[in-house]
């Protein structure tokens, strides 16, 4: 079952001059459970399709779908309401709040959705758990490292119970060690748990354990293929 789905996707810059196109009449789909990486140069579209994606910025023209609603056609305040409840983020530079423990982060998203303060704790020390940091509980950022943190990110990303994760060059300013232990939690957590995974990355070492590879250049697509490994 299709839970997003694109068509016409466009975003054009200096439409009244040189019309630049970021994304082209893009058409996509994504089933739930999948585990995909868009790819491509400088300046294909990845980071514009994500950010559309997630609502952090609206298509020139195009429709985007997700579980039936679109997107492009909600107010700021449903925009906003819709992105709490239905789409978790990672970014590439953590965007944790530093005077915030890593059990606070984790657990902002859910008092934002109004979850009790029972739940609350149990479901943060459970990702906390999932991500192997049952003992950074009460440390704050600055504390952990860059690869602490992005599985921080990740458990804080999970926290809402999202339909699917956004993660824009999540392990790009990690090293290559904890981005090997940041890929296989999120491998595990999309096997076991079916959590939808979308990744806009240059990484290559995220590319390799992509079941779905969706290539962009100059706004459009370039090639979208499936992967037949096992397990895929």
């Amino acid at each position: 079952m299709n839970i997003i789905e694109i068509t016409g996707l466009s975003k054009v810059y200096d439409a009244n001059t040189m019309p630049v196109y970021a994304l082209n009449g893009v058409d996509l789909a994504f089933q739930q459970g999948e585990f995909t990486c868009i790819v491509g140069p400088s300046g294909s579209g990845k980071t514009t399709m994500l950010n559309m994606l997630g609502g952090l910025d609206s298509p020139s023209s195009g429709k985007i779908m997700i579980d039936n609603t679109d997107i492009t056609g909600l107010t700021s305040r449903q925009l906003i309401n819709f992105r709490l409840r239905n789409i978790g983020f990672v970014f590439q530079s953590f965007n944790l709040i530093p005077v915030l423990t890593a059990r606070e982060n984790v657990e902002f998203i859910m008092q934002l959705q109004g979850v009790n303060k029972d739940q609350r704790d149990q479901r943060t020390l459970e990702l906390l758990d999932s991500v192997g940091l049952n003992d950074k509980i009460n440390t704050r950022p600055n504390k952990l490292s860059g690869g602490q943190q992005q599985r921080v990110a990740v458990a804080r990303a999970l926290a809402s119970k999202p339909k699917f994760i956004l993660a824009d060059e999540p392990t790009a300013n990690l090293d290559s060690k904890s981005a090997e232990i940041l890929l296989e939690i999120m491998e595990k957590l999309n096997r076991e748990e079916k959590i939808t995974f979308i990744f806009s990355t240059h990484d290559s070492r995220v590319v390799a354990k992509a079941r779905r590879v969706v290539t962009l250049e100059d706004g459009k697509i370039l090639s979208d293929v499936s992967s037949t490994r096992p397990g895929s």
